[in-house]
């Protein structure tokens, strides 16, 4: 190997562990769970898991719309780009996505849907309806849950696809339920404006507060979480390798859980079990006892 190609392979291999500990200190049961898959597959995790959580934080650390929008542009404009971009070999999150989806073939326009939705997240709108939260959990929540298998097992991430895409939907819906005091804080508006109009509920509150019509829309929300959390469950399909990047859907029940405590108000309270407790959940799943 020359030097140039040492170089190169030092630069990507610390890329990798800067990914590794933005997930480790941003998403941690993310970063747990990947502890359960092959280790030739968890540096390829950990910057699909990072690219997730650095988008996600694009709303908390811009001021403007317009300045979230040159962020998203700057990852729509480098996935176009040579693969050897300066740019993007410059960000260690972006050099170590692109160097994974390259090696696991995983299409860019599912990075560019996943932008796309995030956009979203940039304005004050609300969500018109159900069916588009759920496009957007699909896209944003769903796909790197996806992308986690191809990684992990190509083959296998097939024969789990059903299981993938209702996990991943039930993972978006509890997260963006845990969430629900920092986007409100935010001025974010998740809540689906026909879901919130079922119940008779006011889709433009400006006071957040548990009404009982909020609180039976919010209930309705977390029962289509359930939902499709039971549809993964069954769908899963034998123990092949790629059920890993099933695991953190396995917290789902956790989480929804919290959030049913008496007392618990969903405006003021993050959904947080205790450590333990989600560690000992991933074990017992990766054991083979459920997602």
């Amino acid at each position: 190997m020359d030097d140039a190609a040492t170089k190169r392979e030092t630069e990507l291999a610390d890329h990798y562990r800067h990914c590794e500990a933005a997930l480790r200190e941003q998403e941690l049961d993310l970063w747990l769970a990947g502890l359960f898959a092959p280790a030739s597959a968890r540096p390829h995790l950990h910057a699909i898991g990072a690219f997730a959580a650095e988008l996600a934080s694009v709303r908390a650390r811009v001021s403007q719309p317009i300045l979230g929008e040159m962020r998203l542009r700057w990852w729509y404009d480098s996935l176009e780009a040579a693969v050897d971009s300066e740019g993007a070999r410059a960000h260690p999150i972006a050099d170590a996505l692109f160097d994974t989806l390259d090696r696991h073939a995983i299409a860019r326009e599912d990075v560019v849907e996943l932008l796309e939705a995030h956009s979203f997240d940039l304005y004050d709108e609300p969500m018109e309806t159900l069916e588009a939260l759920e496009t957007y959990c699909d896209r944003v929540f769903g796909a790197p849950m996806r992308w986690r298998a191809l990684v992990i097992d190509a083959q296998d991430a097939k024969r789990q696809e059903e299981a993938l895409r209702y996990a991943g939907r039930a993972f978006g819906l509890a997260a963006i339920l845990r969430a629900l005091p920092r986007h409100l804080a935010q001025g974010q508006r998740f809540l689906p404006v026909d879901l919130l109009a079922r119940h008779r509920a006011e889709a433009d509150f400006t006071e957040a507060k548990a009404t009982p019509a909020v609180v039976a829309a919010l209930a309705e929300l977390r029962g289509r979480a359930r939902d499709y959390f039971e549809k993964a469950r069954k769908a899963v399909r034998g123990d092949g390798p790629a059920r890993a990047a099933l695991l953190p859907a396995a917290l789902i029940p956790l989480y929804l859980g919290e959030m049913e405590r008496k007392g618990f108000d969903p405006f003021r309270s993050i959904a947080e079990p205790a450590q333990w407790r989600r560690q000992w959940r991933l074990w017992r799943a990766a054991r083979g006892r459920g997602i």
